[in-house]
């Protein structure tokens, strides 16, 4: 498989991951894992509120029906290196607003 036109043409994460895993089953179980893994740590990052249990196991679920069709996409499209970008932009914007409201409170604070 190393050889082929397609193994060439895979995204460097699945390509790395495929290289790294004994079986290509599991390693394709293991790509739609990191797939819905940074899926739900970006939705946690950026879009999620406080909701009942129920409502976060539906939000969930449609997310990990949602992450099997990106999962085919991963195989070719950089779809994880996308969603690292877009992990690593949240929790930049994360650290810059709790830096900013503490600025802010020490500000009102003291004045």
């Amino acid at each position: 498989m190393k050889d082929s036109k397609v193994y060439e043409a895979m995204s460097p994460i699945a390509r790395a991951i495929y290289e790294g895993m004994p079986t290509t089953d599991s390693a394709g179980y293991v790509l739609l894992l990191v797939v819905f893994a940074l899926s739900a740590f970006v939705y946690h990052l950026g879009f999620a509120k406080k909701l009942k249990f129920w409502q976060n196991a539906v939000i969930y679920a449609f997310l990990f029906v949602g992450c099997l069709v990106l999962t085919f996409l991963a195989f070719f499209l950089p779809i994880v290196e996308g969603l690292i970008v877009a992990a690593l932009i949240l929790i930049i914007y994360k650290v810059r607003r709790i830096s900013d409201r503490k600025h802010e409170q020490g500000k009102s604070t003291s004045a």
